[in-house]
């Protein structure tokens, strides 16, 4: 199997995209592209992603490589680095990507600055119709897909051609796929979760209870949606896997960077010193001034994001954040009911 050149190539060895190589790699070859060769040779020799994915074991089918020319012939290129540094990243890797290759972001965050969502800023940095980027997104705790363990995903694109390429190409029994056409609704579903996963954590941190956290993820899922539809999303797209579904794994599971974020936040811990500890990145950090910064372009109020910048960059606590947050007017918990279906030109019933 291994002596066919690969067709996909994964560009990214963290967990996600070492765990998106090893998916491939049960079926055909794969490349997994490193930023350095360092990197690679370490996969290559240890066949382990120790750091990333412990435990986990590379097939001989993972091919890791730190060399551009490796996308050459690729059908599938699949980008898995951090949100920010997608864009040097893909400009750097721009001339290598074959023009008849479909692209798939599986990366969740907003671009600080531009607002612009990942399958946007490939688009920009390669020079390519924005069309042929697909976005994929879900509860997808990648050690927990490495073992083998049942997941599910959706691959949203404007051509359903070719999300149906890419869901043949990457679903397993084990790794269920749906498709989408809201590629907005899903990337901002995928962006936006992170930052609620942080304000859940600080909330176990803390000791809320179940009940609690529960109230939290419901109005931080609330508050997705306002923007969402604001921005020209689907509504339904936020009750899918993208939305409610990662909510509940990113919120909820001790494998969630984003959620131990907020956790150590709780215990005292400026982000400064969390950030330089942490072994891979939590996304929601570094998107949550991003989202911000739209919600005020969409007129759009977002409390939990607001409490969770405060607690990352203005040294308030996360008590008081979440006290501060209980405190808030009672208000109809449809109360934005009206302007949602005005924005979507619907009459309500």
């Amino acid at each position: 199997m291994t002596e066919a050149a690969p067709r996909v190539t994964v560009i990214g060895s963290g967990a996600w995209g070492t765990t998106l190589a090893l998916l491939v790699a049960r079926s055909e070859p794969v490349t997994l592209l490193c930023h350095v060769e360092a990197t690679a040779a370490r996969l290559r020799e240890t066949r382990r992603n120790g750091v990333r994915l412990p435990g986990i074991e590379l097939p001989e089918a993972v091919q890791p490589t730190a060399d551009p020319a490796a996308l050459a012939g690729a059908e599938l290129v699949i980008v898995a680095v951090p949100s920010s540094y997608v864009r040097a990243t893909i400009a750097r890797l721009a001339s290598s990507i074959p023009m008849s290759a479909d692209v798939l972001s599986v990366v969740k965050g907003l671009e600080h600055g531009t607002l612009l969502r990942m399958t946007e800023v490939i688009a920009h940095a390669a020079g390519i119709d924005p069309a042929r980027v697909a976005a994929l997104s879900g509860p997808n705790l990648a050690l927990e897909i490495a073992r083998g363990l049942p997941a599910s995903a959706v691959v949203a694109a404007e051509d359903p051609e070719l999300a149906d390429r890419i869901v043949a190409r990457l679903a397993r029994r084990e790794f269920r796929l749906y498709t989408n056409t809201d590629v907005l609704g899903v990337e901002l579903c995928g962006a936006l979760k992170n930052v609620i996963a942080i304000a859940a954590g600080a909330a176990d941190g803390l000791g809320f209870g179940d009940n609690g956290k529960a109230g939290l993820m419901t109005r931080g899922l609330a508050e997705m949606m306002r923007l969402g539809i604001a921005a020209g999303a689907n509504p339904l797209t936020f009750a899918g896997l993208a939305g409610l579904g990662d909510v509940i794994a990113t919120c909820g599971s001790k494998l969630s960077r984003n959620h131990r974020l907020g956790e150590e936040l709780a215990n005292g811990r400026p982000w400064a010193e969390i950030e330089a500890g942490m072994t891979g990145v939590a996304e929601g950090a570094y998107t949550v001034d991003a989202a911000l910064a739209l919600a005020d372009r969409l007129g759009v109020e977002m409390p939990i994001a607001r409490e969770v910048h405060n607690a990352l960059f203005e040294g308030k606590s996360v008590r008081r954040c979440l006290i501060d947050l209980l405190a808030r007017e009672s208000k109809d918990e449809l109360a934005d009911f009206q302007a949602w279906v005005a924005r979507l030109g619907v009459a309500p019933e």
